[in-house]
């Protein structure tokens, strides 16, 4: 008997493959999820306890050997354990939206989310964590560079100072490329190649809705060619992203540069079915200013951002946060 497979058995096989790991995926999260659940019941059962006097840490560091005497070889019933579930009950207690998240998560994922500062904080990773499927290591990643904060400065900023533009909603006005690994005297070739060889990494930073086209795209105008830093398609905004690589201060002249890509894209690229095409800058530094003054007369969706090259200091980004919010609210009033 042959080995080999023809395209309409491998296609068929394919079929069943695809219900095998549906099942087992859809079996992965039913079992978390009654995992989370058995957590989160012993975690109200314990603090219940501890409230009305009956249990401190001698009780339940009894109850931890207690459980792990009955059931020899289970994990994750030490004491510290035991407290954190307690702690997580307590943390969701009442939050019926969050509550439903965190049964979509595995145990680790929650312990590095449970200690955020403000509701709105966990749910922001809460929902992007299962959204995208981070994994833990991509998780704390994206926490370590202060993706909320930078996050929320990047929506008061757009408030603030640009127009705001719902084909925008996907881009951030910075962002954190430490993982490239770059001196910080570098070209923008340096730039290019760098990003190009951590696409994974470079794509967890953007947001896994962003795939790759390619780099040093050639668009051609007339009988000349032009060729754009990066190009990728995003499936939420269902349209081409062009990103512009300046390792410099953003100057004007960048987004009329721009905004002739975006034209270009649209009338000779640009697919039927798609929304026209965004386009970010992506420089070393901005001032806000300029940038409010070369945007107030674009019509073109595109954003100027920053880019660092190390993890920021997250007391900054939250002062940062603070004064900015003040300064929204401040607007907000005198409107």
């Amino acid at each position: 008997m042959s080995d080999k497979i023809n395209e309409t058995e491998e296609n068929a096989f394919n079929g069943v493959i695809a219900i095998i790991e549906n099942a087992r995926e859809s079996a992965f999260r039913a079992v978390n999820r009654e995992l989370i659940s058995m957590y989160w019941n012993i975690g109200e059962y314990v603090s219940r306890r501890v409230t009305d006097s009956d249990w401190g840490k001698s009780t339940v560091k009894e109850f931890s050997i207690f459980i792990q005497n009955r059931y020899v070889g289970i994990n994750g019933f030490s004491a510290a354990n035991i407290w954190r579930m307690k702690q997580f009950y307590e943390t969701y207690q009442g939050k019926e939206k969050l509550v439903s998240l965190i049964r979509e998560l595995p145990w680790t994922h929650n312990l590095r989310i449970m200690p955020c500062k403000t509701d709105e904080e966990r749910e922001f990773y809460l929902t992007l964590s299962v959204k995208n499927r981070y994994t833990s290591r991509e998780l704390m990643r994206q926490m370590d560079s202060g993706l909320y904060e930078r996050t929320m400065l990047s929506d008061i900023h757009n408030k603030l100072i640009t127009k705001q533009n719902k084909d925008l909603t996907a881009l951030r006005d910075s962002y954190v490329l430490e993982f490239l690994d770059l001196p910080d005297k570098h070209s923008e070739k340096d730039l290019r190649r760098a990003i190009v060889g951590n696409l994974k990494k470079f794509i967890l930073e953007f947001g896994k809705d962003f795939a790759y086209v390619g780099d040093e795209y050639r668009v051609q105008v007339g009988n000349r060619d032009f060729y754009i830093d990066l190009l990728f398609s995003n499936r939420e905004l269902c349209c081409l992203v062009a990103i512009e690589l300046k390792i410099g201060e953003f100057e004007p002249e960048h987004l009329g540069k721009m905004e002739f890509y975006l034209e270009a894209l649209d009338r000779d690229i640009k697919k039927d079915n798609e929304n026209p095409s965004v386009g970010l800058i992506l420089c070393t530094k901005k001032d806000t200013t300029v940038v409010e003054y070369a945007m107030s007369r674009s019509l073109s969706p595109a954003l100027i951002a920053e880019y660092k090259l190390h993890l920021p200091d997250k007391k900054v980004l939250e002062s940062k946060l603070r004064e900015l919010a003040a300064l929204a609210e401040s607007n907000e009033d005198e409107a």
